[in-house]
């Protein structure tokens, strides 16, 4: 959320030859061909890094927003990348995502070369990596399918600009992930773990209506047939299971019903408003139909940083984690970790998922840990209505 933001910045028209576009297909048949595949280690954990506006714009040249007096004049995007790399050795994730805003696109000389710096540290450390859209990464010289084309084409990243053979689906950056159980258990080839990534949009292209973009019914739709799919595998023979595996859902701008969660029933803090659309295409009841989301974690409010249960549903922010985003002096920039854990069988080996635990880490001198919280617990209720 962010009101002082700049409005749509120049979308550029990307003209590409024709060699250009077999090269392209070529590249992306071959880093598809080359994704590793998820799964749970041996010690039956995953662990996900979440990162909620970077605004990163244009490294070292680009100047901190909102810190203490002190801190002003060495503070830069540099900040934020010594931060990601903090954290990647800190917890040594098996997934890290980028919720959007990745760069300040306006304030950005060449977008290309801020997105490249901007994960540079997610691309260095070897860990795969998944990235979707805010409202900001395309106010530069490139489209929001533009950007979304370029990070595909990064190392490691498992990020895709939309799923092949699904036509007419709005936005770009629409996808889902599988995480396979451990090797060699009997869940090795089922995906017990479900993650799903979608565009929220930038602004409303509405006539008569203002503000933020929203979840489109095509996105829905996929999000539906997707999440039917990987149900009836699930619950299929071999080690046919009575429920759906968990899903998580990862975009950026923050659904209405977030404003609808109790404060007396979540962890963390609200201090921005919820900047969600003025439109409720009702993605929120999409995922209660669907019956596998447990949770969904988003970024754009960045003085918020809680996760609170709503109909079932636990409903986070990832805190605002960029030392070029709007902020507050002396509250620290922050990042979510979740981890999800598998249940261990009479047999002694791994099977379905027992929880989904979250906390938050501060970029203070000790990255401290803050706000344990048990997100969904197989047969428990994790707090909440």
């Amino acid at each position: 959320m962010e009101e002082k933001k700049k409005t749509l910045g120049i979308e550029g028209l990307l003209a590409v030859a024709a060699a250009a576009v077999l090269c392209l297909s070529s590249l992306a048949v071959s880093t598809e061909e080359t994704k590793r595949e998820l799964r749970f280690g041996e010690k039956g954990e995953f662990k996900i890094l979440q990162v909620a506006d970077m605004h990163y714009a244009d490294g070292k040249t680009t100047r901190c927003r909102d810190v203490l007096p002190s801190e002003m004049a060495s503070c830069s995007d540099l900040n934020t990348t010594a931060f990601l790399r903090r954290m990647i050795l800190a917890e040594k994730p098996d997934l890290i995502v980028f919720t959007g805003d990745n760069i300040y696109a306006s304030d950005a000389t060449n977008a290309t070369s801020s997105l490249d710096a901007a994960f540079a540290p997610a691309i260095s450390s070897g860990i795969p990596w998944a990235a979707v859209l805010g409202n900001h990464d395309q106010e530069s010289a490139l489209s929001r399918e533009g950007v979304m084309t370029h990070i595909v084409t990064l190392n490691n990243t498992l990020s895709q600009v939309n799923p092949t053979g699904v036509d007419a689906l709005d936005g770009f950056g629409n996808y889902n992930l599988e995480v396979h159980g451990v090797e060699g258990s009997g869940f090795e080839n089922k995906s017990v773990l479900n993650l799903y990534f979608l565009d929220s949009g930038d602004y409303s292209k509405v006539h008569g209506i203002s503000g933020y973009g929203w979840i489109k019914l095509s996105q829905q739709v996929w999000f539906q047939r997707t999440s039917m799919k990987l149900q009836k595998e699930y619950m299929s023979e071999p080690e046919a299971q009575e429920a759906p595996a968990p899903g998580l859902v990862y975009f950026h701008i923050p659904l209405p019903e977030y404003a609808s969660v109790d404060p007396s029933n979540y962890t963390g803090e609200k201090q921005d408003p919820i900047s969600s659309p003025r439109v409720n295409s009702g993605f929120f009841t999409t995922m209660v139909e669907a019956g596998d989301v447990k949770a969904v974690f988003t970024g754009h409010d960045h003085l918020n940083d809680f996760c609170g249960k709503y109909t079932g549903i636990q409903l986070c922010y990832g805190g605002g984690f960029g030392y070029h985003a709007y902020g507050k002096a002396g509250w620290a920039r922050r990042a979510r970790v979740v981890v999800a854990t598998l249940e261990k069988t009479d047999k002694g080996s791994w099977g379905p998922l027992m929880s989904i635990k979250t906390w938050k880490r501060l970029d203070d001198q000790n990255l401290t840990a803050i706000d344990v919280q048990v997100l969904w617990g197989n047969g428990t209720a994790a707090g909440g209505t």
